[in-house]
């Protein structure tokens, strides 16, 4: 079985369903999911939001937290695993925002993601280092972790 069919399977069990707030997986975590037949039994929708104008406008992440902290960090996917949480009828959300490559800087480093998962019982957030990999492997690093993140949301929940 898949990553995204274990998630399918577990949600479905619990009767719960997900949504996905993606920036540098541009939408490969909500491919992954709904690639699986059946999946419309637990996802409830996914938004990519790659500039910082679409977190703010589309998931109501604060420009004082982009101004702060910048996309790649884990306050800004707290605010948007809690925002695509807000504006779906999901009961887990979880929240990709990273540098894929290639380039990053010494104080943001390719192959930086930071994770956000969201439930009615709060946020908690990681930060992955995956290292300079590729952008092809970054990105397929990113959504294999989500999806490991949804699967033990939908566990504790």
């Amino acid at each position: 079985m898949s990553l995204a069919a274990d998630l399918l399977a577990a949600a479905r069990a619990k009767g719960l369903r997900v949504a996905t707030a993606e920036s540098c997986t541009g939408g490969l975590l909500a491919s992954a999911i709904t690639d699986v037949a059946g999946s419309s039994d637990i996802f409830d929708r996914g938004v990519v939001t790659y500039s910082n104008a679409a977190k703010t406008d589309l998931l109501g992440v604060k420009p004082a937290t982009l101004d702060a902290h910048g996309a790649v960090s884990e306050q800004v996917a707290a605010e948007m695993a809690a925002g695509v949480l807000a504006r779906s009828a999901a009961q887990i959300a979880v929240s990709t925002t990273g540098i894929a490559g290639p380039g990053g800087s010494d104080f943001k480093p390719e192959g930086r993601v930071c994770f956000g998962v969201a439930t009615a019982a709060g946020t908690r957030t990681e930060t992955v280092e995956f290292g300079a990999l590729g952008r092809a492997k970054v990105r397929a690093a990113a959504v294999d972790h989500a999806l490991r993140m949804l699967i033990a949301a939908v566990a504790a929940a």
